[in-house]
């Protein structure tokens, strides 16, 4: 089926389209039933050996021997389509086009151009091959890597009727039915063509030999070849002209894609930047899907995607008229894509798809793989290029790009063009997925670090609120804490470590859990501070903070309070609303060392509020944090407000100044204090015998609350503690105390120094079991250090209604 070649110039070569082609078949089975002459010829074996054989072995795919020799993808030509091995194993069902290289021992290595076309219907073909050697267009002047395969509607060239009438050349040795079923194909699914610029692009037919009814002497062509010589130079320049103003033009709309997409790091807003470049210029639709992991900014997808990956469409541009696909290709929509689709086969290839023209039966095809949704509409008799958005090379998306009928259909140049739109797209795309990522990652930890501050403690009411910051890394390490202490008091603590980002939230973390220990040990607040300064210095150099630490005691109506280098707390007076910034001695921030911290005592009344915050609720560029501590103060002044709307209060009056970058924290607190018919103390001998008189004092204090349904537990949990603080004391007294407020409080303290241990006892131990009975009856217990012993409390929860105290 092929002859020799006339030795014309490979520019005129071309023109004419005429060049000798290799024909295989392949039937449903991958093997070899058709195998031409010029498939001898090109790839070696005969017909004979080859026909019944699997085409795999036969033809140049990735990796596939041939005998001596291998065959390899052309490396040049890669970014233009999925390799010759997707058609020949049926991973598509669309045409396609490429180049390969055929290497084999004793013989040049031949420069392959091929076009696969899948086939249906009630023939037993299923996959239809030509190829070509591209060595025949190789001259001085012309590089190969020029020309590439491709498909285009035949009626876009002059004589189309011809080309029509002259295809079914190339299966000679078929019945007519069967030809001419393959050849119906061949034409809807798009002709073979050979581009060698974006205009420049010819019809390939096959040439074995010139027809007798077309016979010319070599004085004929001589004669035409003289008076084509004339134009010769005209034509090469009107060629040149063409090719660089489509180059031109090429990379005018990638700089200006270039420069529309990118501007933020906010997915959303990225993805609908990428797809709106395209429309109208490129195509007349465009649609991008992502990856649901991607989306969600779970980090980067695991595996390739398959049948089971849920993508999500993000985005649709189109020039038609508005809400015309909103039902057909709704956005937001969550969709896994059949597996014999030309979507899927961009999204597991990786490489771009071009159907230059979607036929009535391809776009009924497609459509009957989806279930529900008929595409019809929206696809037939358009041009389609799908392209992925890849990084590292990992499918993170692809976009579906259309062009309407009537325009000029997509092909390789376009194929190119768009493969670079989405190489950059997927750049963009992947900056923005890294950082929503990491974003995300930093939230979530930052939030899994900040306390669930409970409202109500012992003597005191708390409010919190925290603001992320607003620049790009918008975590911070700003945190505040409200913790427990023995004797009815709470720590109020609130840091600022210096910097963003995850570094910062993971070390807000460690100081946090440290103020937590140290306070729990009932370290005054300048020894914690000292200790936290201690330990920062140990874990390294960057590890800088500003921190606030107050301990309140709501039984004798007082502050203690430290500072390491943090703008200062606001007291507000409940008595006449009147708000002051504590004069504190500043101390260093944690971290730099070397410097002392000293513990200021503040008295406090019933129903005065405590802010504290972090600096950047008070702090703008460019404006004197003098301004905003002032702010701050006066918007406090609201005594009388609920503690919620009064954080509210705040941060509007210092959130709306604008200029704000830092994250900020936020801790209000209400000292409503605790009354003194609410405490009852008792020092008692350390002898054996004022156990019993310690569960008397008890029963008869709760009688006079109203609690003497506790008594039972209470007394005998009592009984346990006093016993092992007689037992224990090593001289001095055993103080005894019960507190009314939100729960019934009892501590017992004594001088020794070490702390009781929970432990197990055998029925033959006489000791032991003190504690489990504690640890089993109260709601909660603990143990602490003193300054000249130690305390063991427990805790009962109140009935409903018997709550004591004093609210502000």
């Amino acid at each position: 089926m092929d002859c020799g070649v006339p030795p014309t110039p490979p520019q005129r070569y071309a023109a004419a389209g005429r060049i000798p082609l290799a024909v295989v078949v392949v039937d449903g089975d991958g093997l070899v039933s058709h195998w031409s002459t010029g498939a001898r010829r090109l790839f070696g074996p005969s017909r004979e050996q080859a026909v019944g054989q699997p085409v795999v072995e036969l033809l140049p795919i990735s990796g596939a021997l041939a005998r001596d020799g291998e065959y390899e993808e052309y490396d040049a030509y890669g970014g233009l389509g999925p390799g010759l091995d997707a058609s020949l194993n049926g991973l598509t069902s669309y045409p396609a086009a490429g180049r390969a290289r055929l290497s084999e021992a004793g013989r040049d290595r031949v420069d392959v151009l091929w076009w696969a076309y899948p086939m249906v219907g009630p023939g037993c073909e299923r996959l239809l091959v030509l190829a070509a050697d591209a060595a025949q267009f190789r001259s001085e002047d012309e590089s190969v890597e020029r020309i590439a395969p491709g498909f285009a509607l035949h009626t876009e060239f002059p004589g189309f009727d011809e080309l029509a009438r002259r295809l079914p050349e190339i299966l000679p040795s078929m019945s007519v039915h069967e030809s001419t079923r393959i050849v119906s194909q061949i034409l809807d699914l798009g002709y073979p063509v050979l581009e060698f610029s974006h205009h420049d692009r010819v019809p390939v037919t096959p040439d074995w030999g010139v027809p007798r009814r077309a016979e010319r002497t070599a004085r004929q062509q001589a004669a035409e070849a003289a008076a084509a010589a004339g134009q010769a130079v005209k034509a090469a320049d009107l060629e040149q002209d063409l090719e660089y103003a489509a180059v031109r033009e090429r990379l005018e709309f990638l700089n200006e894609v270039s420069g529309r997409i990118g501007t933020s790091l906010d997915l959303a807003r990225t993805i609908r930047e990428v797809t709106s470049a395209a429309v109208p210029r490129f195509a007349d639709f465009a649609g991008t899907h992502l990856r649901a992991a991607v989306l969600a900014g779970e980090g980067f997808p695991d595996g390739p995607p398959g049948v089971t990956t849920i993508w999500h469409r993000v985005w649709v541009e189109h020039n038609d008229e508005p809400n015309r696909w909103d039902d057909t290709v709704p956005v937001g929509e969550a969709i896994a894509f059949p597996e014999h689709t030309p979507f899927f086969q961009c999204m597991v290839t990786g490489e771009p798809v071009l159907i230059p023209h979607i036929s009535e039966e391809m776009g009924n095809r497609i459509s009957g793989q989806f279930e529900k949704r008929d595409l019809r509409p929206l696809i037939n008799h358009r041009s389609m290029l799908l392209v992925p958005l890849k990084a590292r090379n990992v499918v993170l998306g692809f976009m579906v790009l259309m062009r309407r009928p009537g325009r000029e259909a997509f092909n390789d140049m376009d194929r190119t063009t768009g493969a670079e739109l989405a190489a950059r797209a997927g750049l963009v795309l992947d900056n923005a997925r890294m950082y929503t990522y990491q974003e995300n990652v930093a939230e979530t930890l930052q939030d899994s670090m900040l306390p669930q501050v409970t409202p109500r403690m012992a003597g005191c009411d708390t409010a919190t609120r925290y603001l992320p910051g607003t620049r790009l890394g918008r975590v911070g390490g700003d945190w505040f804490d409200t913790i427990k202490l023995p004797g009815s008091r709470t720590a109020l603590v609130v840091g600022d470590v210096m910097g963003h980002g995850l570094n910062s939230a993971a070390m807000m973390g460690q100081l946090r859990t440290a103020v937590q220990t140290m306070a729990a040990m009932e370290l005054p607040p300048a020894q914690l501070l000292r200790s936290l300064d201690d330990l920062a210095r140990r874990l390294g150099e960057q590890y800088l903070a500003t921190c606030l630490y107050a301990v309140y005691d709501p039984i004798r109506s007082e502050l203690q309070i430290s500072n390491a280098g943090h703008i200062p707390p606001v007291l507000v007076r409940a008595e006449d609303g009147r708000s002051e910034l504590l004069e504190l001695p500043t101390g260093a921030p944690i971290g730099v060392g070397g410097v002392p911290f000293e513990t200021t005592r503040v008295p406090v009344a019933p129903g005065d509020r405590l802010v504290m915050c972090t600096d950047g609720l008070v702090e703008v560029r460019g404006e004197d944090i003098g301004v905003g501590l002032a702010t701050l103060c006066e918007s406090a002044a609201h005594p009388a407000a609920a503690m919620d709307d009064a954080c509210d209060t705040i941060i509007r009056a210092l959130n709306t100044r604008g200029g704000r970058k830092d994250d900020v924290a936020l801790l209000m607190s209400r000292l409503n204090g605790i009354a003194a018919e609410d405490v009852a103390e008792w020092r008692l001998p350390p002898e054996p015998h004022e156990v019993g008189r310690a569960r008397r004092l008890v029963r008869e204090q709760l009688a006079v609350w109203g609690l003497a349904e506790l008594s039972s537990n209470v007394e005998l949990l009592v009984s346990e503690l006093v016993t092992n603080a007689v037992r224990h004391a090593h001289g001095g007294h055993v103080d005894l105390r019960l507190v009314r407020s939100d729960t019934l409080l009892c501590e017992v303290s004594d001088y020794d120094h070490e702390l009781p241990t929970l432990l197990s006892a055998s029925p033959e131990d006489e000791c032991g079991r003190g504690l489990r009975v504690v640890s089993r009856l109260a709601t909660e217990w603990g143990s602490s250090r003193g300054a000249v012993g130690k305390a063991v409390w427990f805790e009962q929860a109140l009935p409903r209604g018997q709550r004591g105290g004093r609210r502000g």
